[in-house]
């Protein structure tokens, strides 16, 4: 039998096919060169190009037309500003906005905030902001006799009061900068705690002491003096209430009492008075 011809030399078939893969190379290293020249070329226009350039400066004072800030009602907006200080005459396509991002929520009432480029040439910062919930006495530098007054969010972050703006809040006392922010935040939670279940009662007390919180102290005005309540951490309406209920007949008996224990829920304890009441 002869043998089955299958066709012309298999090296030449070879050949082309290996020049059409070559072709094929070429082709796509050409387009992703050109695209690398393209991208360059944008990369450089959008750095170079003045159009793009932030406009403004810190020395003009007050807010760039070209830097949009909303949501800042007690954030100063030159502290804002004061983030981009070296953005102002670079385009805008250079900015690390995470960066700038990082820097804000480095302001305290500062809770959240968004950087967005607004082609061709202007900024947009969105401001989340801290809400306080508490005034909050820290003692001064040095442990002098006088107090700073200082507003608290929920977190335990200690707050500069804004000028000329106004809270109806209650004063906590027992925190402290140096304090951990956990710790912070564990004090306030149990002062407003106590707030939540006093309910219209809670306005009655001119301050509350978490400095410990297993034994929350608050001072409230009775017959026109201040006197300190212990608390303890739980049962604090009852516990409050049943000392009002008692107050007139203690104060009868102890007219200089004023300090009282009433994390006994059946008996009040007047301190400094020797004596026992309710």
């Amino acid at each position: 039998m002869g043998r089955k011809q299958t066709g012309g030399p298999r090296p030449a078939r070879d050949w082309r096919r290996g020049l059409r893969y070559a072709a094929y190379s070429v082709a796509s290293l050409a387009a992703v060169v050109g695209a690398l020249v393209a991208y360059n070329r944008v990369d450089q226009q959008l750095a170079e190009n003045p159009r793009f350039r932030l406009a403004g400066s810190l020395e003009e004072g007050g807010e760039s037309a070209a830097l949009r800030i909303h949501g800042a009602n007690y954030t100063p907006r030159d502290r804002i500003t004061r983030v981009f200080g070296d953005d102002f005459g670079r385009s805008i396509y250079l900015m690390p906005l995470a960066e700038r991002r990082r820097s804000l929520l480095e302001l305290d009432w500062v809770r959240d905030a968004t950087v967005s480029r607004l082609w061709p040439d202007r900024l947009q910062v969105v401001i989340v902001e801290r809400k306080p919930v508490a005034f909050v006495q820290l003692p001064s530098a040095g442990g002098g006799p006088s107090s700073q007054i200082a507003l608290i969010d929920e977190e335990g972050v200690i707050l500069v009061p804004p000028p000329r703006a106004r809270f109806t809040l209650p004063v906590i006392s027992g925190i402290r900068r140096e304090q951990s922010l956990e710790m912070r935040r564990q004090r306030v939670s149990v002062a407003l705690q106590l707030v939540e279940e006093l309910g219209d009662l809670a306005g009655q007390l001119s301050e509350i002491d978490v400095g410990d919180p297993e034994n929350v102290r608050v001072v409230k005005a009775m017959e026109g003096q201040a006197v300190a309540l212990t608390l303890g951490n739980r049962n604090f309406l009852p516990r409050l209430r049943n000392f009002l209920n008692h107050y007139p007949e203690i104060h009868r008996r102890l007219p200089n009492a004023a300090h009282f224990d009433l994390r006994l829920d059946d008996r009040i304890t007047a301190s400094g008075e020797g004596g026992r009441s309710g």
